[in-house]
């Protein structure tokens, strides 16, 4: 063997890697427990079951109070369940991709679908997938897939979701999938592989074609690395899966001019030095050389920009910058560069793809020059800048550091065209991804309108939403989105397709599950809110007071008579309302709209009292009497015994409804807000007024003043005409 090329992303993926950080930590407060084996690789965690990480089975073995770690893979959640009800102290260190695939099928559990997984039978990760499953089955190839599916008939047009194992190959999904699209007609595709270990793969495939044979290194229950070498053995005929040193076989190694080294996602770095190391004890090479991407992912133009941000962001989490800033000074020293260095940095070459830092040193109306500190000249075209119509002054200032992607190197000129907007969609496509995992919410603009959805730029990364996920109204003009900010959530990323779906529509309702929750938590009696109405019953009107609707009884909308609620409230009315009651549980709500200041009952009684005579309003007539309206919401009863001073047959011999008489108020009862009311007191009264004036004025004439006399048959008077005249004359 002369040269020995390592692939690039050989070792331990981000989920594995978590994993065992998250354990490490954990032994750092002494000894805990892992359900399950943590990895797989036996070398790793017999090197932290040395540090006290023990591994249990079953939750029986669980010991009370005592902490765990759920492994990589998952577990189902009953598990976790019986676990904390044992009292033991859970921490989850299930992969991100893992735990993406358990929201993906729980979802499909509550929309009713069927889901099929495509993956190892009895590996745990598909265990804890499929315990989250209402429906479910797993299918491990092509020919197996195409015998249940034609078993299956129910199911050919039945709403189905296909999720895949993250360790899957991209070739056996590809083959099941193209058996699934032939007869299931409404099936939802997930691809779920692992983006690390589809790159893995990729290095894997194209190392074995170009090299004589090809070691993997893994661990035997890893689902990942027998993949790698079964990837292999399509391109190379020696192939060689080893766990640790000791499994090599150097007789064909030595004989093999070009060896190619990859790794499964569970094996640690130190495993995988200890083999080269090995190869270079046993046999002389030549040169050890790290493959970089394969040539295939060259051809996509973010790729290089990719790997680079994330090669940063993995060496900033190396580095704490807690840890930076209290390095002692003597060591800040030595890591200052000589002369030399500095020379040799700036003299250095730059490549396409190449990430690069600099500080702008000047603009122009075409172009910002940048100082890379390197024999070759910067510069971002100022487009770069201006294509949301800011200005390119406003964007960027002289002196400002900056960092970009090498687009193109004019070795001639000594220059180099920059981009910025890459470097900033790398960024943004990282995120992106981070986001399936982490459910977390993104901002964008809608852009456009597309066949059957709209598109969101998130930094510069094309996000399409499906009309049904944009939350609006399944009828409504998707137009009414352009130009807008939007809140999303990242439900699908295929990199290599360029493909990002998202949905405007769960984060909306997750912010209106939000609202409503916050809403009942804080509601109580009396508390008042703005609503509007949203419909109209003949028993009253529901009104939406910020998620939760509730309804305002017919009899709370209008202290006066009203006979439906549409004579006092409208549809996308808004309106001022107050709690009367409600329930949580059953989630009811009675609301109120009259004021209580204007109870007209109140002002009733601050006006009138027993004895007071009222001008009133004839409203309704009864067999056995009148009701009058005294104020607007107050009526009153006239007894028909009391609406006229004589006997009647029935009120409308004297009434008519409108009529508006005065009655007297001759019994108000407080309790129950009914008064009596009579015309015929009011009557008598009047009569027994006349009376007293009538014998009023005949006690005034008691006849001592008045003349008698008679008229003779001649005509004369006779009578006391001496006293009339006596009178007259006083």
């Amino acid at each position: 063997m002369k040269e020995l090329r390592v692939a690039k992303s050989a070792g331990f993926c981000f989920g594995v890697s978590r994993s065992v950080k998250m354990a490490e930590t954990m032994l750092q407060d002494g000894p805990c427990a892992s359900f399950g084996m943590l990895i797989h690789n036996e070398d790793e965690i017999r090197r932290l079951t040395k540090s006290g990480l023990r591994t249990v089975e079953c939750v029986e073995e669980v010991k009370p109070q005592e902490r765990v770690l759920i492994r990589a893979h998952g577990v189902p959640p009953e598990t976790i369940a019986a676990l904390q009800a044992k009292g033991a102290i859970v921490q989850d260190a299930t992969c991100p991709k893992v735990m993406h695939i358990h929201r993906i099928v729980e979802q499909a559990g509550r929309e009713g679908r069927f889901v099929i997984i495509i993956g190892m039978k009895k590996h745990p990760e598909v265990d804890a997938i499929r315990a989250r499953c209402a429906e479910c089955t797993v299918l491990e190839t092509a020919e197996e897939t195409e015998a249940w599916i034609e078993n299956h008939p129910e199911l050919w047009d039945r709403p189905i979701t296909v999720v895949v194992q993250t360790t899957q190959t991209k070739n056996n999904f590809d083959k099941c999938l193209n058996v699934v699209k032939k007869r299931c007609t409404n099936a939802e595709i997930n691809d779920t592989i692992c983006f690390a270990t589809s790159t893995r793969q990729e290095e894997a495939a194209a190392l074995s074609r170009v090299c004589d044979a090809m070691v993997v290194i893994g661990g035997r229950h890893s689902a990942n690395s027998v993949h790698l070498a079964e990837i292999c053995l399509q391109n190379c005929s020696h192939v060689q899966f080893v766990e640790r040193p000791e499994d090599l076989d150097f007789s064909r190694l030595k004989s093999s001019p070009v060896v190619g080294l990859t790794a499964g996602a569970s094996t640690p770095a130190w495993i995988i030095k200890e083999v080269t190391d090995k190869m270079s004890d046993e046999i002389k090479m030549e040169n050890i050389q790290e493959e970089t991407a394969v040539p295939e992912a060259v051809k996509e133009e973010n790729a290089p920009v990719v790997e680079a941000v994330e090669e940063a962001a993995e060496a900033a989490v190396e580095v704490p910058v807690e840890e930076a800033a209290n390095a002692p000074a003597e060591e800040a020293a030595d890591q200052e560069p000589s002369f030399d260095e500095m020379l040799e940095e700036s003299l250095k070459n730059i490549y396409n793809g190449e990430k690069v830092s600099g500080t702008v040193v000047s603009i122009t109306g075409t172009e910002v020059s940048v100082d890379l500190g390197a024999k070759y000249s910067g510069f971002i075209p100022t487009s770069e800048f201006t294509d949301a119509g800011v200005k390119v002054e406003d964007a960027v200032k002289i002196g400002d550091p900056i960092e970009a992607i090498v687009v193109r190197v004019n070795d001639v000129e000594g220059t180099v065209m920059l981009s910025k907007r890459r470097l900033d969609t790398a960024k943004a496509w990282i995120e992106v991804e981070e986001a399936v995992d982490s459910n977390a919410v993104l901002e964008g603009v809608v852009t456009e309108e597309n066949k059957g959805g709209v598109v969101v730029n998130v930094n510069g990364v094309r996000v399409f939403v499906p009309a049904s996920q944009t939350d609006l109204p399944r009828d409504a003009e998707l137009s009414q989105l352009l130009r807008k900010p939007v809140r999303l959530r990242i439900t699908e990323v295929n990199r290599g397709r360029k493909r990002v779906v998202g949905s405007i529509r769960r984060v909306a309702q997750a912010e209106r599950r939000e609202r409503v929750e916050n809403l009942w938590n804080e509601m109580e009696v009396g508390k008042k809110y703005h609503g509007v109405v949203k419909s109209l019953t003949s028993y009253g009107a529901f009104v939406d007071i910020g998620g939760v609707d509730g309804m305002v009884h017919v009899s709370e909308l209008s202290w006066g008579r009203i006979h439906q609620p549409s004579e006092v409230v409208s549809v996308g009315d808004e309106l001022d309302v107050y709690v009367i009651q409600f329930d949580r549980e059953k989630r009811k709500i009675s609301l109120g709209y009259k004021d209580p200041e204007a109870n007209p009952w109140t002002m009733f009684t601050s006006r009138y009292s027993v004895g007071d005579t009222a001008e009133v309003k004839i409203v309704k007539l009864m067999s056995f009497g009148a009701f009058a309206e005294v104020l607007p919401g107050v009526d009153g009863l006239i007894h028909i015994s009391q609406i006229a001073d004589h006997r009647i047959e029935k009120p409308d011999d004297v009434l008519r409804v409108g009529d508006v008489v005065e009655a007297k108020i001759t019994a108000i009862d407080e309790e129950k807000h009914k008064i009596s009311l009579s015309i015929r007191a009011l009557l008598n009264e009047a009569k027994a007024s006349q009376m007293a004036a009538e014998s009023e004025e005949a006690d005034e004439d008691d006849g001592a003043d008045t003349l008698v006399y008679e008229v003779s048959s001649e005509g004369e008077a006779v009578g006391d005409a001496e006293a009339f005249e006596t009178k007259e004359e006083v």
